[in-house]
């Protein structure tokens, strides 16, 4: 085998072979080639896009959702997707990476790490990898779940560090778990067509705390959906949750109670993760203290 076949094996056939121009990828300063997963097709306004790297998450020459990474922290401010009713169980959670993180022009198609013979630096360096997970004390935390995604292929398209944050077990096999299953209910039972969800995180605001020194923990999950057409007979009870509605979930459960207070009833495994329920209105307040900026998520509120 000559030096440069084997040069081009593994990851970094992915990464440099495609360099000649046999594959282009398409990182770029926007979502314009998967702004379906966006309600109106409208990314979320008000986003100091300095330092985010917007994604198109690309799985067997398909998208399945959108994210906005964030280079420096090595983690997703937030993933954006179309709400689907899974036809089939959870996937083998085999993970994946991008390539188009590290060379403009390398494969748009996230890769399984399986198929990595060798990770080269600028890969290592460009994005979180699953060895920052080991040994952490944090799952890895699904912004898009996959059981939020209707086929297979959608499903394990979910499967990418792009698309995951360090969450603590209680929260992310707990209280959080539990919003995402009550939003999957709310769906199926009162919304006719397409329902857009966002889900998010908030960093902490004094000094960052990361797992490997590398991947930032955020102190706060947040996720809120549009459902533009709902049933006309919603049940009184239902009425305050459609057209939007949102929610913040604690990942710390020594943070202050500010903005999620802490139900001491909670059983001792969920204490301190709590979910805090409210209008799309209120969670953009807090996004706009938090993050400093002016923060609509859904197009004219999803109107």
């Amino acid at each position: 085998m000559s030096q440069k076949k084997k040069f081009c094996t593994g990851a970094l056939l992915l990464l440099l072979c495609w360099l000649d121009g046999q594959v282009l990828g398409e990182i770029s300063d926007d979502f314009s080639h998967c702004l379906d997963f966006f309600y109106n097709k409208t990314p979320p306004k008000g986003i100091d896009a300095a330092g985010y790297q917007p994604i198109c998450q690309r799985y067997k020459n398909l998208y399945h959702f959108a994210s906005l990474y964030h280079r420096q922290s090595r983690a997703p401010l937030y993933s954006a997707y179309r709400l689907g009713l899974a036809d089939g169980k959870r996937p083998n959670n085999t993970w994946k990476y991008e390539p188009q993180l590290v060379f403009s022009r390398a494969s748009s198609e996230m890769t399984p790490f399986q198929f990595a013979t060798y990770l080269d630096q600028n890969v290592i360096e460009s994005q979180a990898m699953s060895n920052d997970y080991r040994n952490s004390n944090f799952t890895r935390g699904h912004l898009n779940p996959s059981m939020h995604q209707k086929t297979k292929e959608n499903r394990q398209a979910t499967f990418t560090l792009t698309n995951v944050v360090p969450q603590r077990a209680g929260s992310n096999g707990g209280s959080w778990n539990g919003l995402e299953n009550e939003v999957l209910k709310r769906f199926k039972a009162y919304c006719n067509g397409s329902m857009h969800v966002i889900t998010g995180v908030m960093p902490y605001e004094s000094e960052p705390l990361r797992i490997n020194n590398r991947v930032s923990v955020p102190e706060y999950m947040w996720s809120a959906y549009c459902c533009p057409s709902n049933r006309s007979d919603l049940p009184a009870h239902m009425q305050s949750f459609f057209p939007t509605h949102a929610a913040v979930g604690r990942n710390d459960p020594n943070s202050g109670e500010e903005i999620v207070p802490i139900n001491v009833k909670a059983k001792a495994s969920k204490r301190g993760y709590d979910v805090r329920r409210m209008s799309l209105e209120t969670l953009e307040g807090i996004l706009a203290q938090r993050l400093a900026m002016s923060v609509s998520l859904f197009h004219e509120q999803c109107q």
